[in-house]
């Protein structure tokens, strides 16, 4: 097998084991508890997202890696961890802590999209070896990222409709 298919099949793959661990464990939780206290998990597994600047690290990413990919998926992580960070430290903030849960999801979910979209146009995986360390990020990391964005968005509007239907 190429090293292009290699990665493609560990792309796709990747959201299965965690779609698994998300439906059996992560999901019936988050669910159970107050709307803030689901986000502000999901906001602190974001928070950690300042590691994607690791892809503008020479030697720990090939020097061949498609010059395009980098700074897209290093500095749009950049921005959706420091969002994130920001929503943690305003969560007793209501009015401070729910227009940046919005917004690092928001952020976060582009920069995932963008970092497909970027990966396609330049032959990511026909640079697969040059990912060097970061490979296992969007084999790993990743889909746990655009899984819990989905359950952010899904958690707002359900909240929202508790609100709306309240009033």
């Amino acid at each position: 097998m190429s090293p292009a298919m290699i990665l493609n099949i560990q792309l796709g793959l990747g959201y299965v084991p965690w779609l698994l661990c998300f439906a059996a464990y992560i999901w019936p939780k988050l669910r159970s508890m107050e709307p803030i206290e689901a986000q502000r998990a999901i906001a602190t597994l974001h928070s950690f997202r300042f590691f994607g600047l690791v892809f503008l690290i020479p030697g720990v990413v090939g020097p061949d890696l498609p010059a395009g990919f980098a700074p897209f998926a290093a500095y749009g992580d950049f921005a959706t961890g420091l969002l994130a960070m920001l929503a943690l430290l305003g969560a007793a903030r209501p009015a401070i802590f729910w227009p940046l849960v919005v917004a690092f999801n928001i952020v976060g979910v582009v920069d995932l999209f963008g970092d497909y979209y970027h990966g396609v146009m330049l032959d990511l995986p026909g640079h697969a070896g040059q990912l060097g360390a970061t490979y296992a990020i969007p084999v790993i990391y990743v889909p746990l990222l655009m899984i819990t964005h989905v359950a952010a968005f899904y958690l707002l509007a359900l909240s929202r409709r508790h609100q709306l239907a309240a009033t």
